[in-house]
């Protein structure tokens, strides 16, 4: 993998490290990073007999290896594992940095299931769906597939990778799968103790990583308060980077920090384990369109107005953070605001729509407490849609194709909760804006554009 999201390093901590409360601040001792990955073909093995590791990368003994078995998989989509939900939560959002880069992931579990070949069998895994942005902009977008053996561990069974650059996809570095190119990798023990050690990818040349069960029973700070039973865990990877990651219960991976790279991110909200129930809040009601209305500005407006909204906004999120316990969302949206004051003192009206642009993300994610993830995400394909006439008005061929993107791949994990004849409108929609994109033709985008803001306003979810 090129990224955090299901495994990774951790710096070193003690071995015999006793059960304790693990905070979230940057101070914490927790360390972790992203896992990196190369693709290219090898010859299928078995777990029970699995290949070499990389020349120069770090190794435990055999005997302390819970993964050199052949596992069975009679119920494999039951993904029941506490420590690696697949099955119960369904989208996450991480936040983070490294260094002066702005990280944030979306983690959703798809409907969907996948078939792979391994071992003689087919194994039906879980689709996840990830997407990764860097200071807003689309980075990566994979899927990734799991099955839990009858054990109650989880294996990875691979990953089709997008890596993207200027809005298009640059390769697919760190595609491989189970069967085709070696054997699937244990993700998740069902009873993690310290001292264990397993690989989650172990296909040498191609992906490797080791992972060692550091601690155990840790209470870490979640986003709605302390999260007990969490482990703290130890990745090497095969060019030598060391990463510190923690996994709790009912969220997965959980927090994760990279020293030599500068770079930590973690849970900033999961659905539904955060979830609080009952209606938005009148607060994130005014946050919303408030920014709906600043996001719209095309040419400079009345300061005294502009300013005026911003106050109410502020005010809103004022009486609404009391009551915020993840810190990472606080974070996001009381930077937003900032950005978006500094844009409106200078009566700068573009710099304040796309300011806007961001204090709607932040609402989004502090709504995803109180509305179905599906009708967020249609939300967000609205927010993006603006984006991308901001950006076409502006005339950057790469912004735009980084837009359309990044449409694409949040219809991709939306589009099965829409009532079909809607979705059928979005999905032509989305393949003109493509087309468009890809020729150059910014000149045509704006109609094309308006055509999918009315679609998607006019979009009646499936069943729920």
């Amino acid at each position: 993998m090129n990224r955090h999201s299901d495994t990774g390093t951790i710096d070193q901590c003690s071995r015999n490290r006793a059960p304790g409360r693990l905070g979230v601040g940057l101070g914490a001792v927790l360390l972790i990073a992203g896992c990196t990955a190369n693709y290219g073909p090898s010859a299928p093995a078995s777990v029970a007999s699995p290949p070499s590791a990389p020349v120069g990368a770090a190794t435990a003994p055999a005997s302390t290896r819970v993964d050199l078995v052949e596992p069975s998989f009679s119920d494999p989509t039951a993904i029941t594992n506490p420590l690696f939900p697949r099955v119960g939560i369904t989208q996450v959002i991480q936040l983070g940095a490294e260094g002066e880069e702005q990280l944030r992931f979306e983690v959703t579990q798809l409907t969907e299931t996948k078939p792979i070949e391994w071992n003689g069998q087919s194994v039906e895994t879980r689709v996840t769906h990830f997407m990764a942005y860097a200071d807003g902009r689309i980075l990566e977008v994979a899927r990734d597939f799991y099955a839990q053996a009858d054990d109650g561990s989880v294996w990875y069974f691979g990953e089709d990778v997008f890596n993207y650059e200027n809005g298009v996809v640059a390769n697919n570095e760190g595609t491989w799968l189970a069967g085709r190119d070696g054997p699937p990798g244990m993700i998740m023990p069902a009873d993690p103790r310290v001292g264990d050690v397993y690989r989650p990818e172990n296909i040498p040349d191609l992906v490797f990583e080791e992972v060692t069960v550091m601690s155990t029973g840790e209470t870490v700070d979640g986003p709605r308060g302390p999260v007990s039973g969490a482990v703290l865990v130890q990745e090497h990877l095969m060019d030598g980077t060391i990463e510190d990651k923690v996994f709790a219960p009912g969220y997965g991976e959980f927090r994760a920090e990279v020293v030599s790279l500068d770079e930590l991110y973690g849970v900033a909200f999961a659905a539904p384990t955060d979830a609080a129930g009952g209606p938005v809040p009148g607060e994130l009601t005014t946050l919303s369109n408030g920014a709906a209305e600043l996001r719209a500005t095309q040419s400079p407006q009345d300061s005294d107005a502009m300013a005026t909204t911003f106050d109410a906004m502020t005010a809103a999120w004022n009486r609404y953070r009391e009551g915020v316990t993840s810190e990472r969302l606080v974070s996001q949206m009381t930077d937003a605001l900032e950005g978006l004051g500094t844009a409106i003192d200078a009566q700068d009206s573009a710099d304040a729509g796309q300011a806007a642009i961001a204090v709607s993300h932040a609402t989004l994610d502090l709504e995803l407490a109180f509305r179905q993830i599906a009708d967020v995400d249609v939300d967000r394909l609205k927010t993006w849609a603006r984006q991308l006439q901001i950006d076409t008005a502006a005339g950057d061929p790469a912004l735009v194709l980084g837009d359309v993107a990044t449409l694409e791949a949040i219809w991709e994990r939306v589009g099965h909760a829409i009532d079909p004849a809607g979705g059928e409108v979005i999905g032509a929609i989305l393949v003109d804006l493509r087309a468009a994109a890809d020729s150059g033709n910014l000149e045509g985008i704006p109609e094309i554009v308006a055509t999918l803001a009315e679609a998607l306003d006019g979009l009646v979810p499936a069943a729920q």
